[in-house]
């Protein structure tokens, strides 16, 4: 790997690191840039590349990945909603059924006895939203 290659990723797991970290804040990719010393444009190539996936894109599958964790909580949705940064309980409910397959609704209700009982590192794999239609960002 050369070394620009090797800066790149680095500067782009800094934005990734940022989003894991502050999923719940108010993100846009100008602020994800500017964590990776890029241009917004630069930056949505590079880290699509990278990860597979657009930073917005990537953001809203954590976002959707914590709140399934505080569904099975028992939270209500709307609390669900807010709680990881989502404004529009509308956006937030078509996003998480875009990335589940399940409606947020669906989900809470839906037993999660088995999960409960699973090692941590199982069930965080189990549990990880796998998309049924990847939204376009």
């Amino acid at each position: 790997m050369k070394p620009y290659e090797l800066e790149m990723l680095t500067a782009l797991r800094r934005a990734k690191d940022m989003i894991d970290r502050d999923y719940a804040l108010p993100l846009d990719v100008p602020t994800m840039a500017a964590r990776a010393l890029m241009s917004p444009a630069h930056f949505s190539r590079q880290f699509k590349t990278a990860y597979g996936q657009s930073p917005y894109a990537y953001l809203m599958t954590r976002r959707i990945e914590r709140s399934m964790a505080l569904l099975r909580s028992g939270v209500s949705v709307t609390d669900a909603c807010m709680a990881v940064g989502c404004t529009s309980l509308g956006s937030f409910s078509t996003s998480f059924t875009q990335i589940t397959g399940e409606s947020p609704s669906g989900y809470r209700m839906r037993d999660h006895a088995a999960v409960e009982a699973m090692p941590a590192c199982i069930a965080k794999s189990v549990t990880q939203p796998k998309s049924t239609k990847m939204p376009r960002y």
